[in-house]
């Protein structure tokens, strides 16, 4: 059974080319350039591992943020550019990737999420 990954990126681009290698790696990956409908996804879809794209650390974000943990058995796991993000760790994040990021770093993070499953 492919492992599954729900991305969540407001870049188009950065959008498909995660999509594109985390498909070639074998993941079985949906995606979304909003967070409207992402909860209703999840439970639909129940993916092992979230890829949230945070733009700024907003009270938005962290709210969705922590109801993505509230989700059993999902990971979640912080994409950004901000250089504060560490705060999500403490609020409901399991790992942080700072972008930009190096392709073997994403996997590797994601892989440590899924090997369980």
């Amino acid at each position: 059974m492919k492992k599954k990954v729900l991305i969540v990126e407001k870049d188009k681009d950065i959008l498909q080319i995660i999509s594109h290698i985390l498909s070639s790696e074998g993941y079985e990956v949906s995606t979304s350039q909003t967070e409207r409908g992402v909860l209703e996804r999840i439970e639909k879809e129940q993916p092992e591992v979230v890829l949230l794209d945070i733009v700024k650390p907003t009270l938005e974000g962290t709210e969705l943020c922590r109801a993505l943990k509230s989700f059993e058995n999902i990971s979640v796991i912080v994409l950004s550019t901000h250089m504060n993000i560490e705060s999500f760790l403490n609020v409901c994040a399991d790992d942080i990737i700072s972008k930009p990021f190096d392709i073997s770093e994403l996997i590797d993070t994601i892989e440590k999420f899924t090997n369980d499953c």
